[in-house]
């Protein structure tokens, strides 16, 4: 993951010293890109080993629409438990917006199975799009969505399926490798289920920074050499969004340090 590294190497030489919510300290760049190729491989982090399960968990957790953390839980999937509240809800966040997104007249709209119509039935359409912004509801949100809005892209002539996410806040050392795995896998499973092939997953920033306690494993992390990335097996049966489980993924050949 070079690209990965380069983000790092960017905050580091060129980052603006920033305060933030929790008090820690960053640095700070704005408006960066990366570039990630899903052809071939998949982009899971091999200077640190990346705890895929709880990103596959996740990532069916917003399939499902769900804002409740008693699925992650039983899954042994720890990252949103200090947002909860007493009873595991945390608001109308990202499977909500995804999946049954309210409107004025007090409809709600499947964002997820409108996206994957479009794409089907009209290909080269720009309108390929998924908010998880939703101002009427962030006040309502355990936490606003980071990772807020994506645009799918179908190649017609290679029959290629590629995806870009804008985040808006992005935490390089510790959130971000999660973020390009989980939005590479699911390119992956909307390319199968649109029987398209997956090409590349683009990661646009607001503000990507690096919290000041972790700028000593940030040049850890640059001091290790890069290995070959693993490939993301997916069963090929799975022809629908929401039939997706957990044993329909494997990942060969991960070697992370």
């Amino acid at each position: 993951m070079k690209e990965y590294q380069r983000l790092l190497k960017l905050v580091l030489d060129e980052g603006k010293t920033r305060s933030d919510r929790t008090g820690t300290g960053t640095i700070s760049v704005f408006g960066a890109q990366a570039r990630f190729d899903l052809r071939e491989s998949f982009p899971c982090l091999t200077t640190k080993k990346l705890h895929l399960r709880s990103i596959i968990h996740e990532l069916l957790w917003f399939l499902k629409g769900d804002t409740n953390i008693k699925y992650l839980k039983d899954n042994k999937v720890t990252i949103w438990d200090e947002w909860a509240d007493e009873n595991g809800n945390l608001g109308p966040v990202y499977g909500e917006q995804w999946r049954k997104w309210k409107t004025s007249d007090g409809s709600t709209i499947d964002q997820m199975k409108e996206l994957i119509e479009n794409i089907k039935h009209n290909p080269n359409s720009r309108r390929h799009i998924i908010s998880a912004w939703n101002p009427g509801e962030l006040k309502k949100m355990a936490l606003p969505p980071c990772h807020a809005f994506f645009q799918l892209y179908v190649d017609t002539d290679s029959n290629e399926l590629s995806c870009q996410l804008y985040q808006r806040s992005a935490d390089l050392f510790l959130g971000v490798p999660f973020n390009i795995a989980s939005y590479s896998l699911l390119t992956m499973m909307i390319a199968q289920v649109c029987s398209l092939k997956p090409a590349e997953f683009v990661h646009t920033f607001g503000d990507l920074h690096i919290y000041s306690n972790h700028i000593d494993q940030v040049n850890t992390q640059l001091q290790r050499e890069p290995r070959e990335l693993p490939k993301m097996i997916i069963n090929p049966k799975i022809s629908s969004i929401d039939e997706f489980t957990f044993e329909d993924f494997q990942l060969e050949g991960y070697d992370p340090h």
